[in-house]
């Protein structure tokens, strides 16, 4: 195993020879470690944390502590990582509630920027990008794909959409929908489809103009919210994205942002 001298590690941590511990890092009790994982230096992971393969942590990156929560008595609660992350300076992520589940989870290939912020019971979903000073709130989830901009608050029991897009220094109060941009330039509205990022993710020129049809039907129409619904179901083959995003939205708890 490859561990600075200055490197603390508790004898209740597993920690696989592959690893990669710098100096002054602190990994505490109940701390697993996947195969690869580097920690270049003064990283402080606590436990209960598991954590997957190939992940890098950046200097200063508090993780696994335990959750800003003032109901938080130190019950047993976790904190889940998947794979191939890369997780920057100062990020800190939080272990979870009993209230909310118990577990954060943050899934894998995700970019952490630095200074980012990820509290407790969040659900972080594969390949979603947090830029520089993110502050997602307790209770958070991030669904594949999305980006939430630089210095975006993003408030509590918040869903941000699949493939969507939070243009940086926007305050986050409501759902924001899959396969949109939203931005505060906008006056904290949907303003158009995030067609960028779905190209580049693969996404056909069939796909995008069913999602951007029902974007039109959802932004551009003078229907309401549940008018559009109506028509977007009562309309034939719809595709599984669109029938994504109606259930995305009848599932929403504190409204959507459009």
């Amino acid at each position: 195993m490859n561990v600075h001298p200055t490197a603390l590690i508790d004898r209740q941590a597993k920690v696989p020879a592959s690893c990669r511990i710098g100096p002054y890092c602190v990994v505490g009790a109940g701390v697993e470690l996947g195969e690869r994982c580097r920690l270049i230096s003064h990283v402080a992971i606590e436990g209960p944390t598991t954590i997957g393969s190939d992940n890098s942590f950046f200097p200063f990156a508090a993780i696994g502590m335990a959750p800003q929560d003032v109901t938080y008595k130190g019950e047993p609660t976790r904190l889940e990582i998947g794979s191939h992350n890369e997780i920057r300076e100062y990020v800190t992520i939080n272990r979870g509630t009993l209230k909310g589940g118990g577990v954060t989870r943050v899934g894998s290939h995700i970019l952490i920027m630095a200074y980012t912020h990820i509290g407790h019971d969040c659900v972080i979903g594969d390949h979603a990008m947090l830029v520089n000073g993110a502050t997602i709130a307790g209770h958070v989830t991030v669904e594949e794909w999305a980006v939430v901009g630089a210095l975006c608050p993003v408030h509590q029991f918040v869903r941000i959409g699949a493939h969507s897009y939070v243009g940086g220094g926007t305050t986050i109060t409501q759902d924001v929908l899959p396969f949109s941009m939203t931005s505060a330039a906008r006056d904290t509205h949907a303003y158009g489809l995030n067609k960028i990022g779905l190209e580049r993710r693969g996404f056909s020129k069939e796909r995008i103009a069913k999602i951007h049809h029902a974007y039109k039907v959802l932004l551009a129409s003078k229907l309401n919210t549940s008018q559009a619904l109506e028509k977007l179901k009562s309309e034939p083959n719809p595709g599984d994205d669109v029938a994504m995003l109606i259930r995305f939205i009848e599932t929403a708890e504190r409204g959507i942002i459009k």
